[in-house]
């Protein structure tokens, strides 16, 4: 799956539980340490929930979501109030904007990229 220059960095069909939590922590200017240190949780088990390898307890989510300042519901399904989508500033200038989508884009490329390749990883795993 490829996403085109229209597509939202944060787009609900490109998505899932971990990308939004990478999207929505960025956008608060946390680093993955300060997201664990503030739910009060390992920093492995945030990497893991970022890499889609876990999901969290309902009351983690929760609190999550308050830190986070986006809704229960956009961080579980995409749906809902979340990260609002990246505004141009005006004293960027038109290259550095691009840069800055083009970055997204492939972060957002990347992310697709390590899930099909952890799936692929899976079955070669159970074939052994």
């Amino acid at each position: 799956m490829t996403i085109d220059n229209d597509t939202a960095y944060c787009a609900e069909e490109a998505t899932t539980l971990g990308d939004r939590v990478v999207a929505a922590r960025e956008a608060t200017g946390l680093t993955q340490k300060d997201l664990a240190r503030q739910l009060g949780v390992k920093l492995k088990t945030v990497q893991a929930w970022e890499g889609d390898r876990t999901e969290p307890r309902a009351n983690k989510a929760q609190m999550m979501s308050g830190v986070l300042g986006v809704s229960l519901t956009w961080l579980l399904s995409g749906e809902g109030d979340g990260v609002p989508e990246t505004v141009e500033t005006p004293e960027l200038g038109a290259d550095l904007s691009s840069s800055l989508h083009d970055i997204r884009k492939l972060k957002a490329e990347l992310s697709q990229s390590l899930r099909k390749l952890g799936a692929i990883e899976k079955q070669l795993q159970r074939a052994l």
